[in-house]
């Protein structure tokens, strides 16, 4: 096999996956797939995804996909994981632990291997761009991740999906999964619309690509023109194009 080896892993809210990837994108292992923790502490998740890599087959180099703000390999900001537990409010002692932890070296010292971190939607959309124009990422699951791609390059991660809309709330918190067990999904998905014309007059994309775990609520056939839903596994996929469109460091 020519080249190296990329143990994928995709962070989200609800389930930590990984699976190894070939170079050209196969599927080398069977994906695994273990409930994310909470209260999710940054010792808790190292441990939790080195038992996630543990399941895998041996590897050269790993990618992560995380559920916040990563620049250069250190957290920014991360929603999901400043809370308790889903749909609870931001707890000032887990938002201290995250903010500013060195993520991406934390990993690369756990896993022994070179190490790469971007936020879960630049990972994802790292697999489903084209490469041609303004294009714009958007993942729907227990939060709103999003990612921007100029002719094919990642541009620095910026967390639209905080932005207010409809009634106050964040197009974050109003299009989660934690709202839509709320609201129920006829609710849900006139908030995504919505949200996704707002994403357009924000980006003014040539094209948008939904994915997520919970993009297939949505219809494909009325979801509007130039925008296509992307499968779930994008996420693991974008682990080795990741490596390609990025260069040395993540500012993802």
């Amino acid at each position: 096999m020519d080249g190296p080896l990329t143990l994928a892993i995709d962070v989200g809210g609800s389930g930590l996956k990984a699976t190894v990837l070939s170079p050209d994108g196969e599927l080398v292992s069977e994906r695994h797939r273990r409930e994310t923790p909470y209260p999710c502490t940054p010792p808790v998740l190292l441990d939790e995804l080195a038992a996630l890599a543990a399941t895998q087959p041996a590897h050269d180099r790993v990618s992560v996909g995380f559920p916040g703000a990563i620049r250069r390999g250190r957290v920014r900001e991360v929603p999901a994981f400043s809370r308790r537990g889903p749909g609870l409010p931001p707890d000032p002692e887990l938002v201290a632990q995250w903010t500013g932890f060195e993520l991406e070296t934390a990993l690369a010292q756990r896993f022994g291997k070179p190490t790469r971190v971007a936020n879960d939607a630049d990972v994802q959309g790292c697999a489903v761009v084209s490469g041609s124009g303004m294009e714009l990422v958007i993942t729907l699951g227990t939060g709103v991740g999003c990612a921007v791609f100029f002719d094919g390059v990642l541009l620095p991660h910026m967390e639209l999906s905080h932005g207010r809309f409809g009634e106050g709330l964040s197009i974050e918190v109003a299009c989660g999964d934690n709202e839509r067990q709320q609201v129920g999904k006829d609710v849900w998905r006139a908030r995504v619309m919505d949200a996704l014309e707002a994403f357009e007059a924000m980006v003014l994309p040539d094209h948008v690509y939904i994915g997520g775990g919970n993009a297939k609520k949505l219809d494909a056939d009325s979801i509007g023109p130039n925008r296509t839903l992307v499968p779930n596994i994008s996420g693991l996929l974008g682990g080795i194009a990741l490596w390609d469109r990025t260069g040395v460091g993540t500012d993802g």
